[in-house]
């Protein structure tokens, strides 16, 4: 607990140093491309096209939530796991891409999961900030539970935080860490509810709307998709609130004390 309270003590203390880093780390991804920040987008603009043609167009999805289209169910659901799915694949390598940091003596290097993460979550902003036009494009009016999106955000920054201070320690050693982390992450985006609901099948499984909650990011990925289309508060979900927060925290904990235990030897390996 010392160690996370001296921790919380020095984000606060070089929280001008994070700020200028990150701007430096989001800037640097573009150094020499001739369309820059443009490419950040294309990728994930072209995956959100690719599943609205094939399940709204082609299979004629039914979205779960009657009144809206596919695509504004599916947009809320995808623009965090961009977001995680970055923060992760980034932080999880910050180690080596800041190994000069890493050597020097007086740097703490807890700080550097959170420069990428910080980093990613400016391209996040923009993210949240199209999802919006989206929805204006349809013909869908600001509501007041748009705002809770900001305490979605920073439960994904917490919960991707937590995995990569256990992923960027364990990478320093085993480089093969990096591509479990992508594998993972590919195979995650199936098995939580982004493209798909088991309310859009008839005749599921009832353990299969028991079990999906029990992964942390299904709350996430729903509390967008509740702050966005149905207005739904978190606080009137307390049993998934307190169980996402209760498995965040103990990552995240879990995670800053294998990074506490192996960071004396980060210099020595990078």
């Amino acid at each position: 607990m010392n160690y996370v309270l001296s921790l919380a003590k020095e984000i606060i203390k070089s929280r001008r140093l994070i700020w200028d880093l990150a701007k430096s780390d989001f800037r640097k991804r573009f150094v020499g491309s001739y369309f820059g920040v443009v490419w950040m987008f294309v990728q994930p603009v072209v995956t959100v096209l690719i599943y609205f043609f094939v399940f709204q167009m082609g299979f004629k999805s039914t979205p779960p939530i009657p009144g809206y289209p596919y695509v504004l169910w599916l947009i809320p659901g995808i623009v965090p796991w961009f977001y995680m799915n970055e923060t992760m694949n980034c932080g999880t390598q910050c180690l080596q891409e800041y190994h000069y940091l890493v050597k020097k003596v007086v740097f703490r290097v807890e700080i550097l999961p959170l420069i990428k993460l910080l980093s990613c979550l400016f391209v996040h902003a923009i993210f949240m900030l199209i999802m919006m036009g989206v929805f204006l494009l349809y013909g869908v009016f600001p509501r007041f539970s748009w705002v809770q999106v900001i305490y979605y955000c920073f439960a994904a920054s917490v919960f991707s935080v937590a995995i990569v201070y256990f992923t960027s320690a364990v990478n320093v050693f085993f480089k093969d860490m990096a591509q479990i982390v992508n594998i993972t992450l590919q195979i995650g985006m199936w098995l939580t509810t982004i493209m798909w609901d088991p309310a859009m099948f008839e005749g599921h499984p009832d353990w299969l709307d028991r079990i999906l909650p029990l992964n942390p990011v299904w709350y996430i990925v729903n509390g967008y998709r509740d702050s966005m289309l149905t207005g739904t508060a978190f606080w009137t979900k307390p049993g998934v609130t307190v169980y996402f927060w209760a498995v965040t925290i103990l990552l995240l904990l879990a995670g800053l004390k294998v990074f506490k235990r192996l960071r004396p030897h980060f210099s020595d390996v990078l």
